[in-house]
């Protein structure tokens, strides 16, 4: 998937004794979309944009140790072995010596002829790595400017982990003029040692540079133009996040010093072998306690008091890259965590007074966003016509951000009709959920509608729920609601030869909180890569039969 941008000129940091100066160039391909000010908490931001960085660049994925060195001494020691044998057997030496003058002959023509090759590669490598650093990322940080506030969000290289400044504009002063909007920005490794000279003494000014939209056609060659070819994953990885962030989640908040004490169990210890997870043991009333396995070390939290009203386990992996957090630990007020289940992904929310930091894990990092995990299945899903969705988006986008209670009452519509649309925009990359907040946003990915048809998995379990739904297989055999208007449902499905049931519990907002299965996919799957089939059907008929 190819994207096209157009910046005036590069991203730049000037600075003196007394005053930095930061232009961000914008894609000048997009609407309008500028911001000018001066940054009253400027340590604040150049800690929270420096752990920003840090999921730019972080790459946990399995990297095969080099074992060039062993083989040459390998080979060395072979030839040694020879020399050894031929010492020993007289008779045979002449010809050993005679086929490994031949052979050291063949390996020096070899060595010779692939040597400029292997020079010229390892040459580019170092070029693109010390002069061209961002060839080694994917793509430039997407900045989105709303009424209340300016955030920054990226994705991490392995599609693992995803990122996200916010910074209200109690962070500035002297707030020139702005215009809304979503654009990407020119971004260069080299931007983040500018950032490291940010200083509380010196005067910076935050710019969104409007220049660049107001230079005419004719003045286009003084445009940089940039082509990306992304892969799908990645854009697909986006929307999944957007999707997860939209769900209920098991809420509690960890003071400062407990992510420090996290981070220095995990500094201090290697494991060797698996168990590789964290358990968060949450009794409400008690102190969070969080386990790391396989060494069974348990840190207690006294100051992070657990108020949810039932008792949780909760089992996740890829606990190193909670090292992103550190930079946040002096300057954060709390950390809010938000975790999906088992073996589900999980958000971290740092409070840092006017700015917020929102960190993304999905299960475990080998399990990466784009790959498994189908979140946008479980979110609220409903049947709405184009003119309801462009209604609602509208609305939306008249304010920029906004509850779903405030726009249903706005609209005269219920709210289920408009989480399902807001759901539809979510997964499209037109809207984002922020989970700081509690509000959706507006938030275009990308200037050009993406191509849905390309991102969605490579799976076909809807189609098959459909299937299920147009044979008549599916029955409802249960519908239980209580106060709380959630729904449990309970049913059967006709799948060839066999008899399946599913059973979903479902809140009063249509989002899954939790489901079961009787068949073999959901057995070795659980709910790590979305519902299986059978799941889906019966919620689809659910839907069927209270909609008439």
């Amino acid at each position: 998937m190819e994207f096209n941008y157009s910046y005036k000129g590069n991203t730049a940091i000037n600075e003196n004794g007394t005053n930095t100066q930061m232009s961000f160039s914008p894609d000048t391909k997009r609407p309008p979309t500028y911001f000018i000010g001066e940054l009253r908490q400027n340590v604040a931001f150049r800690e929270a944009i420096s752990a920003l960085h840090r999921v730019v660049v972080s790459d946990l994925r399995f990297k095969p140790k080099d074992r060039t060195a062993y083989k040459e001494w390998r080979a060395k020691q072979d030839e040694l072995d020879w020399q050894i044998i031929a010492a020993q057997d007289k008779e045979v030496s002449g010809k050993i010596q005679q086929l490994q003058t031949e052979l050291d002959e063949l390996n020096r023509r070899n060595s010779s002829r692939l040597s400029p090759y292997y020079k010229a590669q390892n040459k580019f490598y170092k070029y693109l790595y010390k002069r061209d650093y961002d060839a080694w990322f994917v793509l430039d940080p997407v900045i989105t400017v709303h009424p209340d506030e300016v955030f920054f969000e990226c994705f991490s290289q392995d599609e693992s982990s995803y990122g996200r400044v916010s910074a209200n504009y109690e962070v500035f002063e002297n707030i020139s003029e702005f215009a809304c909007g979503t654009t990407n920005i020119d971004y260069s490794a080299a931007l983040y040692d500018e950032f490291q000279k940010i200083r509380s003494y010196k005067t910076t000014q935050f710019q969104i540079d409007p220049s660049g939209f107001e230079v005419q056609t004719t003045q286009e060659e003084a445009f940089k133009e940039v082509k990306i070819d992304l892969p799908d994953s990645w854009v697909r990885g986006f929307l999944q996040v957007s999707s997860a962030m939209s769900l209920p989640t098991i809420q509690f908040d960890l003071q400062p010093m407990d992510i420090h004490n996290l981070c220095f169990v995990l500094r201090r210890h290697k494991e060797k072998k698996g168990p590789r997870s964290m358990r968060y043991h949450l009794k409400p009333g008690e102190p969070v306690r969080v386990i790391f396995e396989p060494w069974e070390i348990e840190i207690v939290c006294p100051r992070s008091i657990y108020l949810g009203t039932s008792e949780q386990i909760v089992r996740v992996w890829g606990r190193r890259r909670l090292h992103i957090l550190e930079r946040l630990i002096p300057i954060a007020k709390k950390f809010t965590v938000h975790l999906l289940g088992t073996g589900m992904p999980s958000f971290y929310v740092a409070d840092l007074g006017d700015m917020s930091f929102t960190l993304g894990l999905s299960g475990w990092t080998a399990n990466d966003w784009s790959q498994s995990g189908n979140f946008d299945l479980m979110a609220p899903r409903a049947d709405v016509d184009e003119w309801t969705q462009k209604q609602v988006f509208e609305a939306l986008r008249e304010n920029w951000l906004e509850t779903p209670d405030s726009l249903a009452q706005r609209l005269n519509m219920s709210r289920t009709v408009v989480l399902g649309v807001l759901g539809a925009y979510t997964q499209a990359g037109r809207a984002i959920y922020d989970l700081n907040k509690g509000v959706y946003r507006v938030r275009e990915l990308s200037r050009e509608p993406l191509p849905m048809e390309r991102l969605r998995f490579a799976n076909d379990r809807e189609d098959n729920a459909t299937r299920f739904l147009n044979a008549n297989a599916v029955r409802v055999t249960a519908v239980t609601q209580d106060s709380a208007k959630t729904i449990i449902l309970q049913g059967t499905v006709e799948d060839k030869d066999k008899t399946y049931n599913p059973s979903l519990t479902v809140d009063a907002d249509e989002r899954m909180l939790k489901a079961e299965c009787t068949c073999n996919w959901y057995q070795q799957n659980k709910l790590y890569k979305g519902p299986c089939e059978h799941i889906l059907a019966l919620r689809m008929q659910h839907a069927r039969q209270v909609n008439g």
